[in-house]
């Protein structure tokens, strides 16, 4: 691969246990590739598509992922936390995110769709205006996580604690106020 990919396809890539260091992918679609137990070390992503990936375990070190969309990918066990901060973007879509690490990341209007998100960790996360659609986040942590304006509406299996994150004009359903009120003990009918 080049040092700079501009605008091009990687269809079944095969990177698995593989490094890959200091290269920039600009406007680039990965299509059925697996980079499963791979490490990105200094890469960047501008504008990319992940479809049909498995990224499970990959690591991403000081890497820029800026606006990268990852549609029906397996993304578990992903350290997003040791990525870049400087214009980090990325979205979700019919993805499994679980035991994923968010935390202290800024993810304003992330979004969230049909994804399997369990056992993430969003302590200290800036999750403002997000939203997940449908999507599972049965054991994730949020712990001292900005949560305003956020929309858990068709989100189901969450617990937080109000008392700890920051929940201000955060939309909730009637089915899931009892994640909101789990520490309590209280039974809800």
């Amino acid at each position: 691969m080049n040092n700079i990919n501009t605008d091009r396809v990687f269809e079944k890539l095969e990177l698995a246990g593989r490094q890959t260091d200091r290269l920039e992918f600009e406007n680039c679609r990965f299509i059925n590739c697996d980079f499963s137990n791979s490490i990105f070390n200094n890469c960047t992503f501008i504008d990319c598509n992940f479809t049909d990936c498995n990224m499970s375990m990959t690591k991403f070190y000081e890497c820029g992922l800026q606006t990268v969309h990852f549609s029906k990918s397996k993304l578990m066990g992903i350290r997003f936390d040791e990525c870049r901060d400087f214009l980090f973007n990325v979205s979700f879509t019919d993805s499994m995110l679980d035991y994923t690490w968010f935390i202290n990341k800024k993810l304003h209007k992330t979004k969230f769709s049909g994804c399997s998100i369990r056992d993430a960790n969003f302590s200290g996360a800036d999750l403002t205006k997000a939203v997940f659609v449908n999507c599972d986040l049965s054991g994730s942590v949020f712990d001292r996580t900005n949560l305003q304006q956020s929309d858990f509406t068709s989100a189901y299996n969450y617990t937080m604690d109000p008392e700890i994150n920051m929940l201000k004009g955060a939309k909730f359903s009637s089915e899931g106020l009892a994640g909101l009120l789990h520490k309590y003990n209280i039974k809800i009918s």
